[in-house]
């Protein structure tokens, strides 16, 4: 017997399931929403993730997501330099942002194999104040510790977010007023 089997559309599935979070039966469906309700819809989304991929880049001085060489946070003059606010990747960024307590300024570290000590190094000259907004884990306390230990020759304060955070949870899963207080309560390191 000869499965049913359309290859363009398994494609589209399979593409779908390779997204964090989506599995067989939602790819599914989104793939036949596009493909067989909204081919616009389909199209609009290929555009933008083609638009995307081609005009998204890192910044320079922090790592963060820009479409210039220095992303929105980095060259907007009104941002509190004192303070840099260390994170694992661009979408924490985005997700501290979104509570719009935050003035100061990012730096984008995910992981201790791809940090550039003299770009750290760099990054931190000015700065009073280094918050560690990391999800709370073995890992993450080596990466303080190992951040701490570079620059420990300056006269920078460490902090790291406070209760609110649960071990093991990314930022992105954490409710505002949660992020908010862990941002407002940071701890002494």
């Amino acid at each position: 017997m000869k499965k049913y089997k359309i290859e363009a559309f398994e494609n589209l599935v399979s593409a779908f399931q390779e997204l964090p979070s989506i599995g067989k039966k939602s790819a599914t469906r989104m793939a036949y929403n596009i493909v067989m309700e909204d081919s616009f819809a389909g199209m609009k989304l290929a555009h933008a993730i083609e638009e995307a991929v081609n005009s998204i880049r890192r910044c320079k001085k922090c790592h963060n997501m820009s479409e210039d060489e220095l992303c929105f946070i980095c060259s907007d003059e009104f941002r509190d330099t004192s303070t840099l606010c260390i994170v694992q990747s661009a979408k924490d960024i985005l997700t501290i942002e979104e509570g719009g307590h935050y003035k100061g300024v990012y730096y984008i570290v995910t992981q201790l194999s791809d940090l550039d000590e003299y770009h750290l190094k760099e990054a931190v000259k000015g700065v009073e104040e280094v918050i560690f907004a990391f999800p709370p884990s073995l890992a993450t306390d080596t990466m303080i510790l190992y951040i701490e230990d570079k620059l420990s020759s300056t006269n920078i304060r460490f902090t790291k977010i406070a209760q609110g955070v649960p071990t093991g949870v990314e930022l992105d899963n954490i409710d505002m007023v949660s992020l908010t207080r862990a941002m407002e309560s940071r701890v002494k390191i």
